[in-house]
């Protein structure tokens, strides 16, 4: 089921959202859902250049490893 959000923006904002939905041959609201959800995947996920950083560093990776066993045992504590 959609649901309806309603979204201030300063009438800048608007015309930028606006003029690029058009120029995308989009409907402002799909043109807002496609960015929001791209912006929202690209904070989640790692691109591949920053995958490969990750794995070929061998200290990351032994600690990550050593993390995640401790909190399988549940040792350690959490903190805000």
């Amino acid at each position: 089921m959609h649901k309806t959000v309603t979204l201030r923006l300063k009438e800048d904002i608007y015309k930028i959202f606006s003029e690029t939905a058009k120029a995308e041959n989009r409907s402002l609201s799909n043109f807002i859902e496609t960015a929001a959800l791209q912006n929202i995947r690209e904070q989640q996920f790692v691109d591949d250049v920053e995958l490969a950083e990750i794995m070929s560093n061998d200290n990351l990776l032994n600690r990550l490893k050593e993390g995640s066993n401790e909190a399988k045992q549940l040792k350690g504590r959490f903190v805000d």
